[in-house]
């Protein structure tokens, strides 16, 4: 009876305006951090019953110190997914102690492991199907013929920072910003060796990315976490393009007006040619975009058997492809090149996919605990929703938004609608902040090695945070009526 009612408390509170208690207290970012690490699970309503369990910052500890390894990939060589693995395996072996040996609390964590694994289920093969038509793309020569395209067009440099950015905000929205960056990355790479306009150009790709993905559930991983937990539908995403696309040019003005002028353009001998198939595989991509949007919106189904069902559509046209006269052109020769749709699952990134586990499962388990309950009625509440989002997305630009949105999801905070699409739009944009902020910035930072650094696209962090407040300004003042 005692703890039906506690669980009756726990959904009133969870249920109720919190809006209200928006001003009950203003404490300082150390009194939080000290509060949420001294105070335990024992204070906090989350999934179990309170035990103050002292276990419970062993867990703690356990995600900082795999989060600081992961951060630290580029010095100790040690795959980003590592960490988190062995973190998430240890976390959730602690979670059943610091649980009360009873039938209720055991059930709870049952059914919160099975929580974090649907979700992470769920977010694999998504990203399997989408990662799989990404790699078919690149190997049918898809990308490789667009900066061809692009070089042979006589842009002036000028001319060409904007349509590189351009087409980088609306390229992100279907694909990740990480493979924007790398295509946009490689056409400038291939016509300019002027370092301004280069380490300029980088800069603007890195943001234009960003903000590409968030306004669609596809442009970036935390817009398509959002959507599949179902806080914000497919086409509601559409009202942050306004936002995101004011926040991308107040920034890329910035950026134009100290651009190098009068330079030549060096273009390549000639242009690159598809492969056959390329274009078959660069429709059924989109109509598995629009499959998996289908399912959601008319089907009421998870998105992500869409898009299984689009892999289906790729591997029956592979199979079309791999018949000997289907690959014979007009002189009976023909295109060679085997098209094996196993071979692109393979190269997946599986690395960022185990991460994935990893981060989900040590947010989950934490949830389970109460942590990130606790965290929640120590920053949404205290803050307010408006303050607590902004500050996300400055997070973002030092810790991966990932972790971030997924610790935001499991919070739950009541909020409005306008109020997480307004979290969705700071977590996309505001990993544009630092390079390190995003995998787009990271990418570059390899690719373009010497033109594009931490420190040159930190001089221009002030034009990048005059962008981030334009679109977070247009976005309360555009989707007013949602808050």
């Amino acid at each position: 009876m005692q703890a039906r009612v506690k669980v009756y408390i726990i959904y009133i509170m969870r249920n109720c305006d919190t809006h209200k208690w928006a001003n009950l207290g203003r404490a300082g970012p150390l009194l939080t951090l000290a509060g949420f690490l001294f105070a335990g699970p024992a204070q906090a309503a989350g999934h179990l019953e309170p035990s103050g369990h002292p276990l419970g910052l062993w867990a703690v500890g356990l995600f900082i110190v795999a989060y600081a390894l992961v951060i630290s990939e580029e010095f100790t060589r040690l795959k980003k997914s590592t960490p988190v693995l062995v973190a998430a395996g240890l976390i959730w072996m602690l979670v059943p102690l610091v649980a009360r040996q009873d039938a209720a609390d055991g059930a709870i964590v049952l059914d919160a492991a099975r929580e974090s694994l649907l979700d992470y289920g769920e977010l694999l093969l998504f990203l399997l199907a989408a990662m799989t038509y990404v790699n078919a793309l690149s190997e049918r020569q898809v990308f490789a013929a667009l900066r061809g395209w692009l070089a042979l067009r006589g842009f002036n440099l000028r001319v060409l920072f904007w349509v590189t950015g351009i087409l980088s905000f609306f390229l992100s929205a279907a694909i990740d910003n990480l493979t924007t960056a790398l295509v946009m990355g490689g056409v400038l790479l291939g016509i300019s060796s002027n370092r301004r306009f280069l380490t300029l150009s980088c800069i603007n790709i890195v943001v234009a990315a960003n903000a590409g993905g968030a306004w669609s559930a596809f442009g970036d991983i935390t817009t398509l976490m959002v959507w599949q937990a179902g806080r914000v539908d497919f086409f509601e995403f559409f009202a942050l393009f306004w936002p995101s696309l004011i926040g991308y040019f107040v920034t890329a003005a910035c950026l134009h007006l100290a651009l190098p002028s009068g330079l030549q353009v060096e273009t390549p001998g000639h242009a690159v040619v598809l492969r056959r198939g390329g274009l078959g595989v660069v429709v059924l991509f989109a109509l598995t975009l629009t499959t998996a949007v289908s399912f959601q919106e008319f089907l009421g189904l998870p998105p992500v058997m869409g898009m299984m069902l689009g892999l289906g559509y790729l591997k029956v046209y592979g199979h079309h492809l791999r018949e000997p006269g289907a690959r014979r052109d007009a002189s009976g020769v023909g295109d060679q090149t085997p098209f094996d749709v196993f071979s692109y699952i393979a190269r997946a990134e599986w690395d960022t996919l185990l991460f994935f586990y990893g981060v989900i499962l040590c947010v989950g388990g934490l949830a389970a605990m109460g942590y990130m309950e606790l965290l929640a009625n120590m920053s949404y509440v205290s803050l307010g929703p408006t303050t607590a989002n902004i500050l996300v997305g400055i997070a973002s630009a030092v810790v991966d938004n990932i972790p971030i949105m997924a610790a935001v999801l499991e919070m739950d905070p009541l909020m409005s609608h306008g109020q997480w699409l307004l979290v969705t739009l700071t977590a996309g944009i505001g990993g544009s902040l630092l390079s390190i902020g995003s995998a787009a910035g990271v990418a570059l930072m390899g690719q373009a090695r010497g033109n594009y650094t931490f420190f040159s696209h930190l001089r221009w962090t002030p034009a990048i945070a005059l962008g981030y407040g334009a679109s977070i300004g247009a976005h309360l003042l555009v989707n007013r009526a949602l808050f």
